[in-house]
């Protein structure tokens, strides 16, 4: 962090209604409810706590192995394990409220009614800050399609759950489809106030002497600076074309990785496999913004989002 000598630079971001001490998020799934975590740092430090996944119903997730290393990055399909709403708020709930920071909590369902229950029941408890729609799992209703993969769909269940709550809304798309501007405005059109982009991209891992595949559950999302170019493109195109905050993920390990997202237009970036890599990323990370802008007499971060050049040489 800054010396007294020096000069602090302003860190704070406004996200539409969500206001954060800082852009740096945690992504969802990378850092369970926040209890490991809570070891190795006071967790006031984050923009904000983003949660795991949390169900109408307990999960016990996918069968194991449910990670696997790759180059420049890992799959992993968890398969949503926790503990359902009624856990969540009896244990890990109160224990978030320990912590001055934003409490984001993603929710996912099977059914659009799912997801409405989840985010009525939530809006009722003033420890929860914001929502926000994992809308890629699969819709048992519509022959597991992802809820994402559809603008149609996605604006549908957007805007059921938009009826139900007064909280910030982030929607986390899904990259996994042709045109992810097409369901990025869906979502905006139907009452989110905030776009997360973009969740894990669809992948395989194999071990070709035993003609087997490495996961539990045959394929898994990749995460990890080797989705970083990928993402990055996405946040660049989605956040020219829709009128609200934009959350960066995708491989960000690096303080430049944090600025490349907020020069392409995102206003706060969300930090996930590198948790793995090491519990003091997130610290590290905001340790260097403070100093890299200090270098570059940048005074409000802010100032910095969306200013990349395209076509100036």
């Amino acid at each position: 962090m800054p010396t007294e000598t020096e000069s602090q630079p302003e860190l704070r971001v406004t996200l539409g209604p969500l206001s954060l001490k800082n852009p740096i998020l945690t992504a969802s799934g990378t850092f369970g409810f926040g209890r490991e975590m809570s070891l190795h740092y006071h967790l006031a430090l984050l923009g904000a706590l983003v949660t795991k996944t949390v169900t109408l119903h307990p999960r016990q997730g996918n069968p194991p192995p449910r990670i696997a290393e790759t180059p420049a990055g890992m799959l992993n399909s968890i398969g949503l394990a926790n503990p359902g709403l009624e856990g969540f708020l009896k244990t890990e709930l109160p224990f978030l409220g320990r912590f001055d920071t934003a409490r984001v909590v993603n929710i996912s369902g099977e059914t659009a009614e799912e997801f409405v229950r989840l985010a009525e029941r939530l809006s009722q408890e003033a420890l929860v800050d914001a929502l926000e729609l994992n809308v890629s799992c699969p819709n048992v209703k519509r022959g597991g399609m992802s809820f994402g993969a559809s603008p149609e769909v996605l604006a549908e269940l957007v805007a059921q759950v938009r009826r139900v709550t007064d909280r910030p809304l982030l929607v986390k798309l899904t990259p996994n489809v042709t045109d992810i501007v097409a369901t990025g405005r869906a979502a905006v059109e139907a009452g989110a106030d905030i776009l997360t982009v973009a969740n894990t991209y669809l992948g395989l891992a194999v071990d070709w002497r035993s003609r087997r595949p490495i996961l539990g559950a045959v394929t898994g999302g990749l995460s990890g600076p080797a989705i970083k170019p990928l993402s990055l493109r996405a946040v660049w195109q989605v956040s020219q074309a829709v009128g609200v905050p934009v959350v960066g993920v995708g491989g960000i390990t690096t303080v430049d990785d944090v600025l490349e997202y907020l020069v392409v237009g995102a206003q706060a970036v969300a930090v996930g496999t590198a948790n793995f890599l090491s519990p003091q990323a997130i610290p590290a990370l905001l340790a260097q913004l403070h100093e890299v802008l200090n270098q570059e007499g940048i005074e409000r971060i802010e100032d910095i989002v969306g200013t990349l050049e395209v076509g100036v040489h």
